[in-house]
């Protein structure tokens, strides 16, 4: 049963490591999460507006060429 056996030692070093991690404090987890959402939405809007000048753009080219 070797692999019972990696998998002990595998698990016995997932929590050593585990407990090295440096968690955030919830002040810093709430501040990242609000520049998480606030920069989606900025560049949501900003995909929105390149997809309505490259929307009008072909518009205008198919106007144009036909």
């Amino acid at each position: 049963m070797k692999w019972w056996e990696q998998l002990k030692t595998f698990l016995r070093e997932v929590s050593a490591e585990t407990k090295k991690v440096t968690w955030p404090s919830r002040d810093e987890t709430l501040a990242t999460t609000v520049v998480v959402i606030a920069a989606s939405f900025i560049f949501g809007i900003f995909l929105y507006l390149c997809d309505l000048v490259f929307l009008n753009a072909v518009k205008w080219l198919i106007k144009v060429l036909s």
